[in-house]
């Protein structure tokens, strides 16, 4: 199960990356979807069936993904700034 896991995981991070070199905004919207939330959701749900468990995990990306909001402009503005990227 781990290696569906990993290729399923693996696949999603792929694609959005590929699809972001053809056009950046489509790549960005898959990217910014829940989809890999969703897909912890969903393994953590095949592993144990836990709701509390999933539900304190949602909660807690609710939480985590608000303070790395101010990066995503932050970073779009230093690489327009001419800034590198590393």
């Amino acid at each position: 199960m781990f290696w569906l896991k990993a290729i399923i995981s693996g696949l999603l991070i792929a694609g959005a990356s590929e699809m972001a070199r053809r056009s950046p905004a489509l790549g960005a919207m898959i990217g910014a979807l829940p989809l890999v939330a969703i897909l912890a959701m969903v393994w953590m749900w095949r592993g144990s069936a836990d709701s509390g468990q999933i539900a304190g995990y949602a909660q807690a990306t609710f939480w985590f993904v608000l303070p790395s909001l101010p990066m995503f402009p932050l970073i779009a503005s230093l690489l327009r700034a001419g800034w590198g990227f590393w």
